[in-house]
């Protein structure tokens, strides 16, 4: 990133400027840290429950391993906590933490769906080399 003329040999300047990208880098690795308490709801072993299981156990260990915490709840055994958490289909995904609270409904097939309903960013994948710029831009 180029530096501002007007910061530079100004010592007070560069210092604010150096806290200011210590803190950014700071919070950017508190981000990392953050952890999801996710509950999933499914009405027994049927299979649109089993691929919803199998779908956020994959994207949670490909996204969020060791940051993490899953409780999976039949309704069909515990129909009071899908009452108290007023679930109204299933499967359900509540995501508890981080705030906002959120629900997903379905069997989790959708990843992009899933990670920006629960914010998680994915880095892009660089563009192979020779691959057409967007609007025809070199």
């Amino acid at each position: 990133m180029p530096e501002d003329e007007s910061i530079r040999g100004d010592p007070f300047a560069e210092s604010h400027m150096s806290h200011l990208a210590a803190a950014l880098q700071e919070a950017a690795a508190d981000r990392s840290r953050v952890r999801y308490v996710l509950t999933l709801y499914v009405t027994g072993m049927r299979p649109r429950s089993q691929r919803a299981i199998e779908n956020i156990r994959r994207l949670c260990e490909e996204h969020l391993a060791g940051r993490y915490e899953l409780e999976i709840v039949d309704i069909y055994q515990q129909p009071g906590l899908a009452k108290d958490a007023q679930i109204i289909a299933a499967p359900t995904l509540v995501k508890e933490l981080p705030r906002p609270l959120r629900r997903i409904i379905g069997d989790m097939s959708d990843d992009g769906r899933v990670l920006v309903a629960l914010g998680i960013k994915v880095p892009e994948e660089p563009e192979p080399p020779g691959a057409a710029a967007p609007n025809g831009s070199p």
